[in-house]
């Protein structure tokens, strides 16, 4: 099973960054995935304009672990501009590639990014639309429409 998978997914998925929550997170965002059954839930602490800290919680397979991963350490430090540009293919490029059947793990953690995002501009009292875009529901995001996703 491990052959499917490059050395740094299977370095995210045995010794995850970032997990936990953060109490009195700036913004909150949980996406799943009912065809599949993962979770992730992103905690994000802003200062100013910057992603201060970032944990993560994810309930589902190791790609789904080591995206959640990738995708803290990347946006860590960074400014919201600069989280809000994170995509899926991103995520997969740094981890080296993922299985086709896992790409739908990448999408997720992009998902769960935006959704923490447009957490924190509600609390602010802005409408996050205009800022994140949508945000994909659970039943919209199956495993045929990730990769579709991929390959924009």
């Amino acid at each position: 099973m491990a052959m499917m998978y490059s050395e740094k997914v299977m370095e995210h998925f045995s010794n995850p960054r970032n997990v936990g929550e953060i109490e009195n997170a700036d913004g909150v965002g949980e996406v799943g995935n009912a065809k599949c059954g993962d979770i992730m839930k992103i905690y994000m602490k802003i200062n100013g304009d910057t992603v201060e800290d970032v944990k993560f919680k994810t309930f589902g397979c190791g790609a789904a672990i080591a995206t959640s991963s990738m995708a803290t350490e990347l946006i860590k430090g960074k400014k919201i501009d600069d989280v809000l540009k994170l995509t899926n293919k991103a995520v997969v490029e740094a981890l080296d590639g993922l299985p086709s059947i896992k790409l739908h793990c990448s999408v997720l953690a992009e998902q769960a990014v935006k959704s923490a995002l447009s957490d924190y501009y509600r609390r602010q009292g802005i409408d996050p639309v205009p800022i994140v875009g949508e945000i994909v529901d659970e039943d919209e995001t199956d495993i045929g429409s990730c990769a579709l996703a991929f390959s924009k």
